[in-house]
């Protein structure tokens, strides 16, 4: 695995996290929910293609 996606994803939840306590405390909770739903997407957005070779291992492995 690659250290700069551990990195990215590292710095995209702490971002997400820091901004989410401020508009938490900014009493903006819809707004924090919908920010923390957004980097989950956009994590996964990252991960999509190590997702894939996962899965094509897999494949390979088991014979599929």
């Amino acid at each position: 695995m690659d250290v700069s996606l551990i990195i990215k994803v590292a710095g995209v939840g702490l971002l997400i996290a820091a901004c989410t306590q401020i508009l938490t405390r900014a009493g903006r909770d819809e707004q924090a929910m919908l920010l923390s739903v957004a980097g989950t997407v956009i994590v996964l957005v990252l991960l999509a293609e190590k997702i894939g070779e996962l899965f094509g291992t897999i494949r390979t492995v088991f014979g599929l």
